[in-house]
């Protein structure tokens, strides 16, 4: 597989329990070039001062932000309060956040719900475009991306440059499965979080040495480059990052 000038990063909330420095340390070491910071831990969209540090921060080791990781979760959070993230996000100097789509699947919703969740979407979808941001929605179960019908419902109803998708492969699915979820979500899709995880009546995660071609196979799916987002290690330690950046440069071809 051919480079495709892919950008590779790192999500922060793979390391909960480290710093800002200490995951800026492992991104630079490695050759990873940006870092999608979670709203949850590292970067609190109220912590003013702790945003202007983390800027300075990428700044001094040369790792741009490539978005904004919110637990902002459309339907349930009050959208009055998104451009508290937005103002956030810029301060990080990135214009992608990442949302969750309300709390359980389409399939689960009852028709009232599911009409406040679109209008809410809708709404959000205004916000961001006013303010020059894109919201990406969290590709993962209990939301109502978790299918693919309801992603290309919520993706066609909202119709917004300003509104789209993230992608994942589902840990409970076929590969056949997730390529075809992949190859229909491609058009909307502007980051990819990548991790090798399979569900045996239980979570396992296993190294991204496991799942190379599967992975090549994902990725022919989305004919533009995307930023590749490694999400959590197999083990959860940070000293295994320089290995799995490794992989996926690997993946996509890049010379290690």
């Amino acid at each position: 597989m051919e480079n495709k000038d892919y950008k590779l990063g790192l999500v922060s909330v793979s390391f909960r329990k480290n710093t800002p420095r200490e995951i800026l340390d492992a991104v630079k070491a490695a050759g990873l070039s940006c870092i999608e910071w979670g709203s949850d831990v590292h970067a609190p969209c109220t912590d003013i001062s702790r945003l202007g540090e983390i800027a300075e921060l990428q700044r001094e080791y040369g790792i741009e932000c490539s978005s904004y990781g919110t637990y902002f979760r459309l339907g349930e959070t009050p959208v009055d309060q998104l451009e508290q993230y937005i103002s956030a996000a810029k301060m990080l100097g990135t214009d992608i956040l990442r949302l969750w789509c309300g709390k359980r699947s389409g399939a689960d919703m009852l028709d009232v719900e599911r009409g406040e969740l679109l209008s809410d979407c809708v709404k959000a979808a205004k916000i961001a475009e006013k303010n020059g941001v894109t919201l990406c929605m969290e590709c993962h179960t209990k939301t109502f991306t978790q299918y693919l019908d309801d992603a290309l419902e919520l993706m066609r109803t909202v119709n917004s440059p300003c509104f789209k998708m993230y992608w994942q492969p589902f840990q409970w699915q076929s590969i056949d499965e997730n390529l075809a979820y992949a190859e229909a979500i491609a058009p909307y899709t502007r980051h990819i979080h990548v991790f090798q995880w399979k569900d045996k009546g239980h979570l396992e995660k296993f190294p991204l040495a496991d799942g190379i071609e599967e992975w090549r196979k994902y990725l022919t799916k989305f004919s533009v480059p995307r930023t590749l987002l490694l999400e959590f290690m197999p083990d959860d330690k940070l000293s295994t990052l320089k290995t799995e950046a490794a992989t996926l440069r690997a993946i996509i071809g890049e010379q290690t």
